[in-house]
């Protein structure tokens, strides 16, 4: 007997239920899951200070450690999103293409629940919120199974979220969190056609290999973060250094965030020497062998970390010759995340946005930004770097599936 042999037809029922819900039955039970968490706010607190304190005498890296902590300003970001997404249009039950056929057929598509969603993530507690509010505005049911890092934040949010349900006409069990740290239950998740519709993993490049070469069911795939920022010769240097810094600094351990800079030749030695200045305290630099001519005591960077994906306080630097090269370089080494130019040329901002394979491309903006709350989708599942159903921030209209209504008259083929 496998661990959902005792949850899964209360899963699928309660999906159903939900699946059946108008939208004002739906915001009613985002709110007082709000609610819930405002109310134990203080308890979600005292359980992460243990998953944090774990953390550090494990030697989780810092930049890991501010992914996982919460305070009270980071909870009320999650209730913040949680009416951001009551917001929002709900996404079931749109038509989007209607016809009438030849024969007398009305066609119509709509749009439905994609059923029951499992999102496997790492030490990141804020994903049980936005995983949770996105699937229940969009009608899915979500088994969520996150890091034993975050095990006691994850417990007291779906405590709270389990509360707020039950004052709505929404089933509780819409939300099952797996608490078992059994791995063997991961690979039970992702064959279990019978229950799940749709996997995601949210996470580094071990989890994401995983899940794909495990799964029998379908996957989304959310990618790590090996992103680049160039520096086009035309840049203002005041805004390349701004947006580097904000880029790389404001949040070490996100997969938004840039883990290497590419610099034009021609602005290179004045531009490493300003960065260098205003970093050398917080960031380590690791260069390549032209950028060491100008930045003498930074390491030197290995060939193997070109595809790494740092999530510390580390930059790796190169020095590029055109921006063909400089693109060349993204779209071999790039996760097809997130990818920066600063510029003030407008043929080559445009180039660059044309030509890099990747899910969001800046120009002259931080690659901060890819994120669902920031793009205004109240939060989100993961940034899926795959190109086939969903690229960039996954919300409401990316768990969503279509099926047909046809009314007749008799006919017959």
């Amino acid at each position: 007997m496998g661990y959902f042999s005792e949850y899964k037809n209360q899963i699928i029922k309660a999906q159903r239920v939900l699946s059946t819900c108008n939208t004002l039955e739906k915001n009613k039970a985002l709110r007082l899951v709000a609610e819930s968490l405002e109310k134990n706010k203080e308890k979600i607190i005292s359980a992460n200070a243990i998953d944090v304190e774990k953390a550090k005498e494990s030697g989780m890296s810092p930049g890991l450690i501010d992914r996982l902590y919460l305070d009270s300003s980071r909870i009320d970001g999650m209730i913040h999103a949680i009416h951001t997404i009551i917001a929002l249009p709900d996404p079931i039950g749109k038509s989007d293409y209607t016809d009438t056929l030849p024969n007398g057929l009305r066609l119509t598509r709509i749009s439905v629940p994609i059923g029951v969603i499992a999102i496997i993530f790492e030490s990141r507690p804020n994903v049980t919120i936005d995983a949770f509010s996105l699937a229940l505005k969009s009608g899915n049911a979500v088994i969520l199974r996150g890091s034993s890092d975050s095990l006691k934040s994850n417990i007291a949010l779906e405590q709270s979220i389990i509360e707020g349900l039950k004052g709505s006409t929404i089933p509780p069990d819409v939300v099952h969190l797996v608490k078992d740290r059994n791995r063997e239950i991961v690979k039970e998740i992702l064959t279990a056609n019978d229950l799940v519709d749709l996997a995601i993993p949210r996470g580094g490049k071990g989890l994401i290999q995983m899940v794909l070469r495990e799964a029998s069911v379908p996957t989304l795939q959310t990618g790590e973060g090996n992103n680049h920022l160039f520096v086009d010769e035309s840049a203002d240097m005041a805004m390349a250094i701004n947006i580097i810094k904000n880029a790389k600094l404001q949040r070490v351990g996100v997969c938004n965030a840039i883990e290497k800079l590419l610099v034009h030749k021609n602005i290179a030695k004045d531009l490493l020497s300003r960065l260098y200045e205003e970093t050398k305290e917080k960031l380590e630099i690791r260069v390549d062998k032209r950028a060491k001519e100008i930045l003498k005591d930074s390491k030197d960077i290995p060939d193997s970390e070109w595809e790494l994906e740092y999530l510390d306080y580390v930059l790796g630097i190169k020095i590029v010759d055109t921006l063909d090269e400089a693109i060349d370089h993204i779209n071999t080494f790039g996760t097809g995340h997130s990818e920066v130019i600063v510029t003030n040329n407008i043929n080559n901002a445009l180039d660059f946005q044309k030509k890099v394979d990747a899910a969001a491309v800046y120009v002259n903006a931080s690659s901060r930004f890819t994120d669902g709350g920031e793009f205004g989708f109240g939060g989100e599942m993961g940034i899926s770097t795959q190109k086939i159903h969903a690229r960039g921030p996954i919300g409401l209209q990316e768990l969503i599936s279509k099926k047909y209504i046809i009314i007749g008259t008799g006919q017959t083929r």
